[in-house]
């Protein structure tokens, strides 16, 4: 019986310094991004336009083929022509998404009283960041 519970303990004791060695965490894979910094304001006089616009902020991967899909897209809040920013108090938006290796589409769309409208741009395959600088008119 002595035998018995001395081959236990010493069985217990080297499952339980097996089992409790830590070992290095694993440090998560970075996955790879891109980003886009959008920046609006406007160089023209809209100091007397009372009438509204409003921007939408969007970014699509796959570039101009079938595949495109919008990843990002964002609402801006409705404003008069008379209060965008001139180019020393200009609005800037920064968003990240996953880079999945494809060519991005990223850019403004607009609309107001007149019609909607749009301005894009591409992010290349090896662009990690792309400054969109939209000077509306």
């Amino acid at each position: 019986m002595k035998k018995t519970l001395t081959i236990l303990a010493a069985i217990t004791a080297i499952c339980l310094a097996i089992s409790c060695k830590k070992g290095k965490p694993q440090q998560p894979v970075p996955s790879p991004t891109k980003t886009v910094r959008f920046v609006l304001y406007t160089n023209a006089d809209f100091s007397t336009d009372n009438d509204t616009v409003s921007f939408k902020l969007v970014i699509r991967n796959n570039a101009g083929t079938i595949q495109s899909r919008t990843i990002f897209d964002s609402t801006l809040a409705t404003r008069r022509f008379k209060d965008l920013p001139g180019p020393l108090h200009k609005l800037v938006f920064e968003k990240t998404v996953p880079d999945d290796g494809s060519i991005l589409q990223a850019g403004f769309i607009y609309s107001a009283w007149f019609g909607v409208g749009s301005r894009f741009d591409t992010v290349g395959v090896n662009e990690k960041l792309k400054v969109f600088e939209y000077p509306f008119q």
